[in-house]
């Protein structure tokens, strides 16, 4: 595993050596290329002037602003230079918060973090079981690729994970959702939905999760290249007969205790 940072976590007077990992594996992405259906050639873009339709080379593209319909403002690659933040290879925390009261939509990216080198073992062990102990996480800020992002940092066994957090302007408003009302449920119905959730309750960690649309491409692909013949046969899903929510309910509860 390869770092994709190094430098320091602070707080107070305190410095950790650190550096960050990739937490994402992409290798086994399956990836397509656009291909010239006449000889399966691949696809070149080209960059194309949308006033006087020609290709404009790299040197002649410049960034620009639209703060009206069709108005730009230019920016230059100076002007953009300046605002870049220079990275002080440190991660500093501001605060320690409590890690519930950081909503699943405000992660972004998910990165592990180690020590760097055999002097850093001990504050970083340090950190880690107070970390662990109190319950509480760690925000702060990292500027990776010239740009600055606010990170959450939460021990994980021996190690830790840096989440980086979208801002709040980048979420949209959940109560902007449409046709959301709160609607009065009998007592009966909400019982055996309880009940239902009660008998398909497991532990997190004893889910299958496979992805079952990678494994079937992966498998049509292998089956092209050994110059298998694909058919296809679409199956035709019959519609599922309206039932009474309550008798949907016990029969779903009958279900789940079979399957357990």
């Amino acid at each position: 595993m390869r770092s994709v940072w190094k430098g320091h976590i602070r707080f107070s007077l305190v410095t950790i050596p650190i550096q960050i990992f990739n937490a994402v594996e992409t290798k086994n992405d399956v990836k397509f290329r656009q291909l010239h259906n006449k000889d399966h050639s691949p696809i070149k873009y080209h960059k194309v002037c949308a006033s006087c339709d020609e290709e404009v080379p790299y040197g002649d593209i410049v960034k620009g602003f639209e703060y009206e319909p069709d108005q730009y403002v230019v920016m230059k690659p100076e002007e953009l230079n300046a605002l870049k933040l220079k990275s002080t290879r440190a991660i500093d925390i501001d605060a320690f918060v409590d890690l519930k009261e950081v909503h699943p939509s405000r992660f972004e990216a998910v990165y592990f973090v180690g020590p760097n080198g055999g002097i850093a073992h001990q504050t970083f062990s340090l950190l880690n079981k107070a970390l662990t102990k109190s319950g509480k996480a760690g925000v702060g800020r990292i500027i990776l690729r010239d740009k600055e992002d606010v990170v959450l940092i939460v021990p994980q066994g021996e190690a830790m994970i840096m989440y980086k957090l979208r801002y709040p302007y980048e979420l949209r408003d959940i109560k902007d959702v449409p046709d959301v009302k709160e609607v009065d449920v009998e007592d009966a119905q909400l019982k055996l939905a309880e009940q239902l959730i009660t008998s398909l309750t497991t532990k997190f960690d004893e889910i299958s999760f496979e992805d079952r649309y990678r494994d079937a491409l992966l498998e049509l692909v292998q089956d092209k290249i050994d110059g298998k013949e694909i058919i296809k046969v679409d199956e035709i899903e019959e519609a599922a007969p309206v039932v009474d929510i309550m008798t949907a309910l016990k029969a779903s509860i009958e279900e789940a205790k079979k399957t357990k």
